[in-house]
């Protein structure tokens, strides 16, 4: 396997653990937004993610043992709106309930970490790669 190979599999996982971690923090600002443009409260977001085959001939020989992560698409959570009693809120109903975005702070934190360490872990990957391209460049003098 030559060495772009692994970069652009490394590179791929930064984008989207990047890209998580970018709908993550949309998530947590917008925790208590109960008014957006396209009315009603804030949707959580989610990121899918899909695997992508390598083109190269590498892939030839192991057709399915390597793949890349993308992101396949940020969609809303279905998850229902969080009914809160507040009749001073300005978006207050008749009985004075107020409709909450469906975000939950803990788990996103969570998810803010998982997506960091993922990143860490790719930003490893690559930087021993790009070790390892360096060492076999040395061996060449």
């Amino acid at each position: 396997m030559d060495f772009s190979t692994s970069f652009r599999i490394c590179a791929s996982g930064l984008a989207a653990q990047r890209a998580k971690l970018d709908v993550v923090v949309s998530n947590l600002s917008n925790a208590s937004t109960t008014s957006t443009p396209e009315g009603g409260p804030y949707k959580r977001k989610r990121v899918v993610f899909s695997t992508e085959t390598i083109k190269g001939p590498f892939n030839a020989v192991l057709k399915d043992a390597l793949r890349m992560v993308k992101v396949k698409d940020v969609v809303e959570d279905k998850e229902g709106f969080k009914m809160v009693y507040d009749p001073a809120h300005p978006d207050a109903d008749a009985r004075g309930m107020v409709a909450m975005p469906n975000v939950n702070v803990i788990q996103e934190m969570a998810d803010m970490i998982m997506a960091n360490r993922a990143y860490e872990a790719s930003v490893t990957a690559f930087d021993a790669t790009k070790n390892m391209a360096l060492k076999t460049l040395e061996m060449g003098r």
